[in-house]
């Protein structure tokens, strides 16, 4: 029996190379997003390159409550879920400091609310639908969450925190909650409006494996965290970053 997937924010870069793995993998794969154009690309796309017609878009805004429970009664129509993975994300606030305490903090309560608000409401609406045993939760964070700085490292910190809690809580039906911290990997739209050379460079060179990383080397690892023989690992942080940072145990 084939597996179901629900890749967040699966229309571009990680999330698309995620969701490419899975369906690879074998699995019905759903993308989610806002862009309805983007997400029906990706779809039909992965769909040709994998060699199948179970490959489906959703739209929804995953920051707002009605939205999102909307989204989960479309999909928990279709039967359990089997593989959550949170990679809606991003950094808004990274043009620059805010100059005012007010700009301060909306620029904490905008990152809070793209990175770990959506993380949150995905899960929660899906949660009566996930396999149990055997449902898979992971979320996509960065090297800035075990590191910094700035509202987007505080946000994906605290991803961290709640995927942890998520960990313990669901450990006893046979679920799992993981996490994905990749490093630089500028292939994707975080990166495409202000990768410079130089800034090319200053960040590879603080890579002990002399280059970046590729979507789908992030995706390999979901992969894994995803996979029905990987139910022992959980409340987990694995870093995908060439060795930037080290993990420690």
């Amino acid at each position: 029996m084939k597996r179901r997937a629900v890749v967040t924010g699966g229309g571009t870069g990680i999330g698309r190379a995620i969701a490419h793995r899975l369906a690879s993998d074998g699995n019905d794969v759903i993308i989610v997003g806002r862009r309805e154009g983007v997400l029906r690309e990706a779809a039909a796309a992965i769909a040709a390159d994998v060699g199948t017609d179970r490959v489906l878009a959703e739209t929804a805004d995953l920051t707002d409550p009605d939205s999102v429970g909307a989204l989960a009664d479309r999909i928990g129509a279709g039967g359990a879920v089997d593989v959550l993975v949170n990679n809606v994300g991003g950094n808004p606030a990274r043009d620059g400091a805010p100059d005012t305490l007010a700009a301060v903090a909306d620029s904490y309560a905008t990152t809070f609310r793209l990175n770990v608000i959506t993380a949150v409401l995905a899960t929660e609406a899906l949660r009566p639908h996930l396999a149990r045993p055997g449902g898979r939760i992971v979320s996509i964070s960065s090297i800035a969450g075990l590191r910094g700085p700035g509202p987007y490292g505080a946000a994906k910190g605290a991803l961290h925190a709640w995927s942890a809690g998520l960990a313990t809580e669901l450990a006893p039906d046979g679920v799992t909650a993981n996490v994905v911290a990749p490093g630089f990997v500028p292939a994707t739209e975080f990166w495409a409006d202000r990768l410079t050379s130089e800034l090319h460079d200053h960040r590879v060179a603080q890579i002990p494996a002399g280059r970046p990383g590729t979507p789908e080397e992030v995706a390999a690892a979901v992969a894994y965290l995803a996979a029905p023989d990987a139910g022992w690992t959980t409340g987990q942080i694995l870093q995908v970053n060439g060795g930037t940072l080290l993990g420690r145990g």
